[in-house]
């Protein structure tokens, strides 16, 4: 007897998650042309349409052969938020599902993902006072002070996790409520209204890194010297944008100011890959929901082979 197709209430969105280098756009592209899907970016640098070549964004010919979107669409003197992100996310999938395409999300950048999937807490704006004196005042000294405010946030934040620790100080300080409160109240997230088909890369530790080594290897010989170079040059771009603090800027631009040479910019470039690396492996690992398939397999096929049959289940 023929097996009857499952229907589902829910329009699918595919998902492939993982640490940089895993090989998650090679699978993105695979699944998309399998699946006449388009690809949307969920990385943080990727965004960004200065650095094509030290934030590992698809090649040309690879963007040829799918719809991709949300790749290098913001200018490196724009800052882009997660809450911003989403909002672009949410447009791009839908416009996937109403052209009847599969919507693949590719990206490592997990605030993005939990921002775009559970919502984002409706945190007042901060009283800019208050926000320039907690970032003014040293890591040490702001995990004390959180620590009588929020003892649960200083608890869980590493006492040198300088951002984590300022933002939970901040909002307290502000608004008088927790950053944990409030995200309790996250709204405007897409889980409820999608089927979503996660699959996390986790590839065995040492290929990892090799691969990590490599590529950062690769992109100095092919052109990310000369791209940073050409963002350093633009007067536009504000010291304090996130494109200048994206991995391998500040290694290249130590270069080009002549501090160091190009074997311990390469060097840098690539100890600061691999503990991003390590990072993300361990956030991917241990934190999103037990749904969410995890694979070391990392055959490009086989893991579309994988996630062909979690779409048709």
């Amino acid at each position: 007897m023929k097996k009857p197709v499952p229907t589902f209430s829910h329009p699918a969105v595919a998902l492939i998650a993982g640490p940089t280098a895993s090989g998650k756009s090679a699978v993105a592209i695979e699944l998309a042309e399998r699946q006449g899907g388009v690809v949307i970016n969920a990385d943080s640098a990727q965004v960004y349409a200065d650095l094509r070549i030290l934030s590992a964004r698809p090649s040309p010919d690879d963007e040829a052969r799918v719809p991709h979107r949300l790749f290098g669409y913001i200018d490196g003197a724009e800052s882009c938020s997660a809450a911003r992100w989403a909002a672009d996310a949410r447009a791009e999938i839908a416009a996937a599902h109403a052209a009847g395409r599969l919507p693949v999300l590719v990206g490592g950048t997990g605030l993005y993902l939990r921002t775009l999937i559970d919502g984002i807490a409706p945190v007042p704006e901060i009283d800019p006072a208050i926000r320039d004196a907690v970032r003014a005042m040293p890591v040490a000294e702001a995990h004390r002070a959180l620590h009588e405010v929020d003892p649960t946030a200083a608890a869980r934040l590493a006492p040198a996790d300088t951002t984590r620790v300022a933002r939970a100080l901040e909002v307290v300080r502000s608004t008088g409520r927790t950053l944990a409160a409030w995200q309790e109240d996250r709204g405007g997230g897409i889980g409820g209204d999608v089927r979503l088909v996660a699959t996390v890369l986790l590839p065995e530790r040492d290929w990892l890194l090799a691969r990590c080594d490599a590529r950062l290897q690769a992109m100095f010989a092919g052109g990310a010297i000369e791209e940073v170079a050409q963002l350093l040059e633009r007067d536009d771009i504000p010291h304090t944008a996130p494109i200048r603090r994206a991995i391998g800027v500040p290694e290249i631009a130590a270069l080009l100011a002549g501090r160091i040479d190009r074997g311990a910019a390469l060097a840098a470039a690539q100890i600061a890959t691999r503990q991003y690396a390590k990072r993300q492996y361990t956030w991917f690992r241990n934190q999103p929901p037990a749904t969410w398939k995890r694979t070391s397999e990392s055959e490009k096929d086989v893991i579309a082979d994988q996630i062909d049959i979690l779409l048709r289940h």
